[in-house]
C-alpha cells in the first residue's frame, strides 16, 4: 500500500530542506525543532485530504478543479507548480553532484550532470509512476538509516532538544523559519499526492489502510529526519560556532567530530535527497502541467516527459552557470515557494469540503480547523516573506 504519500516525502526532503535545516541547528540550536513539528501536522492534514481527493475525482485533480472551480484556476494551480519545479531543481542538481563527489571523487558539476542524465532515463519507462515509486520507496529508506546513524555518531543533548519543542522565534530567524515551513509544509507535495492515488487506483474501501501504511509513515518520515539534521547540526556545528554558509561546509558537518567517515555519511544523505527530491520534482512538474494544459494527467505522457525534461535541464543549466551556488540562495529560492503555497491550500481545502464530490469522504470538523490554521500559516509566513524582501 506504501507508495504515493512517500514520493511527496521524498520531494520535500530536499537539499533545501537540509540546507535550512543545517543552518537552523548551527545558528539557533535546538529552538526551531516545533516548527519542523508543526510543518509536519500541517503537511499530514494536507497530504490526507489530498488521498481522499485522489480516491474520488473521476480523472485528475486539475481536471476537477477546472470542473469545479474553472479552466482559469485549474491552469493556474498547474503551472504555479511548475514554477515551483523550476525553483527545486537547481538545489537537487547541485546537491546531487555535490554529495556524489564527496563520495566518489571528480568533479560535482560531472556529478550533477550524471544524475540528471539518469533521472532522465527513468522517466523514459513507460509506466513512469510505478518505477519512480519504487526507486523512491528504496532511496528514502536507506536515507532514514543514514540520518539516524549520523544523529547516533553525533551525540546530541537529547533533553535540550526536546526543549526546541517548545514555541520561540530567536531574532533573525524569520526567514528562515518560512525556509522551513516551505519545505516541511510543502503544499505542493500534498497536492500531487492524489496523482499518485489516482495512479494506484485506490477505492474508499483502501483509504483507511493507505493511511496507515503510506500517508502516515510518508509524510512523518521526511519530518523525523529534519529533526535529526537539526539535532546534529545543533550539536556539531554549535560546539564549533561555526555556521554552514557553503554547500560545502554542509557536506563536512559531521567532519569535527568523526572525520572522513562523519562526512561521507551525511555526503551519502545529501545525494540521497539531492536524487529523490530530483526525481519526484521533475515527475511532479511534469505531470501537472500537462493536466494543466489538457495533455493527460500521468506522468507517461508525451507532454508530461517533454515537461520533466524541461525541469531537469533548467536546473542542470542554472548549477553549471552558477558553479559556486551558496546556501543562502537556495534557501530563499526555497522561501519563494510559499508565495505560491496558498493557492494550493486554499484548492485541497475548498475541493476536499465540496459535498457532491467527497461524499462520504469530505472533511471533518477537526480536519478543517487544522488544516484553516496551516493556510492561516502559509497566508502569514507570505506576508512576512514579502516584508523581509521588501525590507
Amino acid at each position: 500500500m506504501a507508495g504515493p504519500a512517500f514520493i511527496a516525502g521524498a520531494w520535500q526532503f530536499g537539499p533545501g530542506n537540509l540546507a535550512s535545516a543545517v543552518q537552523a541547528g548551527s545558528a539557533y540550536s535546538y529552538s526551531l525543532i516545533w516548527v519542523i513539528a508543526l510543518s509536519t501536522t500541517f503537511m499530514l492534514v494536507y497530504a490526507d485530504m489530498s488521498v481522499r481527493l485522489g480516491i474520488r475525482t473521476p480523472v485528475s485533480m486539475i481536471s476537477s478543479v477546472k470542473d469545479v472551480l474553472g479552466r482559469r484556476v485549474g491552469v493556474a494551480a498547474g503551472a504555479g507548480v511548475f514554477l515551483i519545479t523550476l525553483c527545486f531543481s537547481v538545489g537537487n542538481a547541485v546537491g546531487s553532484g555535490l554529495g556524489l563527489s564527496m563520495v566518489f571523487g571528480g568533479s560535482p558539476l560531472l556529478w550533477s550532470a550524471i544524475c540528471t542524465v539518469f533521472v532522465g532515463l527513468i522517466l523514459l519507462f513507460r509506466n513512469v509512476y510505478r518505477t519512480v515509486e519504487r526507486v523512491l520507496l528504496v532511496i528514502v529508506a536507506l536515507m532514514a538509516a543514514t540520518f539516524v546513524l549520523s544523529a547516533v555518531i553525533a551525540e546530541p543533548d537529547w533533553y535540550q532538544a526536546l526543549s526546541g519543542a517548545v514555541p520561540t522565534i530567536p531574532a533573525g530567524g524569520q526567514l528562515l523559519i518560512v525556509a522551513l515551513v516551505g519545505t516541511n509544509f510543502s503544499l505542493n507535495a500534498a497536492f500531487f499526492t492524489a496523482y499518485g492515488t489516482h495512479e494506484r487506483e485506490r477505492s474508499a474501501a483502501d483509504y483507511r489502510r493507505t493511511t496507515i501504511a503510506d500517508t502516515i509513515p510518508g509524510i512523518v518520515a521526511p519530518g523525523i529526519m529534519t529533526c535529526l539534521v537539526i539535532i546534529v547540526a545543533a550539536a556539531v556545528l554549535g560546539r564549533t560556532g561555526t555556521e554552514a554558509t557553503t554547500l560545502t561546509g554542509l557536506a563536512k558537518v559531521f567532519e569535527p567530530i568523526a572525520g572522513p567517515v562523519g562526512s561521507t555519511i551525511f555526503a551519502l544523505g545529501l545525494s540521497g535527497a539531492a536524487f529523490s527530491s530530483m526525481v519526484a520534482n521533475a515527475t511532479a512538474g511534469g505531470t501537472m502541467l500537462s493536466d494543466a494544459l489538457d495533455k493527460g494527467p500521468s506522468p507517461s505522457t508525451p507532454t508530461a516527459k517533454l515537461t520533466s525534461a524541461a525541469i531537469l535541464t533548467f536546473g542542470l543549466a542554472i548549477t553549471l552557470l552558477l558553479t559556486k551556488s551558496p546556501v543562502q540562495l537556495i534557501i530563499v529560492a526555497q522561501a519563494l515557494t510559499v508565495l505560491i503555497a496558498p493557492l494550493l491550500g486554499v484548492l485541497l481545502l475548498v475541493m476536499s469540503n465540496n459535498r457532491d464530490l467527497m461524499g462520504t469522504l469530505r472533511n471533518t470538523w477537526w480536519k478543517n480547523a487544522i488544516a484553516a490554521a496551516g493556510l492561516v500559516a502559509i497566508l502569514s509566513l507570505s506576508a512576512l516573506l514579502l516584508y523581509e524582501l521588501l525590507s
